[in-house]
């Protein structure tokens, strides 16, 4: 008799034993979860930052030379201390030119990018008659831009 309440003990610290295996799988999936929810949201953010900037250079055509830059960080620096150019075209009474209006939308979409991506950055470049918008950002959240970042690459004509 005291073998047989014995075994039960032992099935008991068992069966706990596979439940608590059990619910931390379950906790590690959801944490799986989470993180590639979260990627998919910044792939998503990305994606229409991209397809904003192409329809700005598209609606204002006679200025895409203007939007051909390296990175965008210079140019948010140089907008954030109120150059005119940034700030003068603001409604209908305040026209711009076409050159003054790539660079007031590029500061805007840079801006873009560092509220609603992780360290976001972005990069448009020309190849012929092909304009290539590429929207990276730090999706591993070390805070450090290296080779495992995610990027987004967008072209149109």
């Amino acid at each position: 008799m005291i073998l047989g309440k014995g075994f039960t003990l032992i099935e008991v610290l068992v069966a706990m034993l596979v439940l608590a295996v059990g619910l931390l799988s379950l906790s590690a999936l959801q944490v799986q979860s989470l993180k590639y929810n979260q990627t998919a949201y910044n792939r998503n953010q990305a994606i229409n930052l991209a397809y904003d900037l192409a329809d700005r250079m598209r609606s204002n055509g006679s200025a895409n030379a203007s939007y051909i830059t390296s990175h965008l960080a210079v140019l948010a620096a140089t907008c954030g201390v109120g150059v005119t150019s940034c700030t003068h075209c603001t409604d209908v009474t305040h026209r711009c030119s076409p050159t003054q209006l790539a660079l007031k939308d590029l500061y805007e979409w840079n801006n873009l990018l560092i509220g609603q991506l992780p360290r976001g950055t972005g990069t448009i470049t020309l190849n012929g008659l092909v304009y290539t918008i590429t929207v990276s950002w730090d999706d591993t959240q070390s805070g450090v831009l290296n080779n495992q970042n995610t990027a987004f690459a967008m072209s149109f004509q």
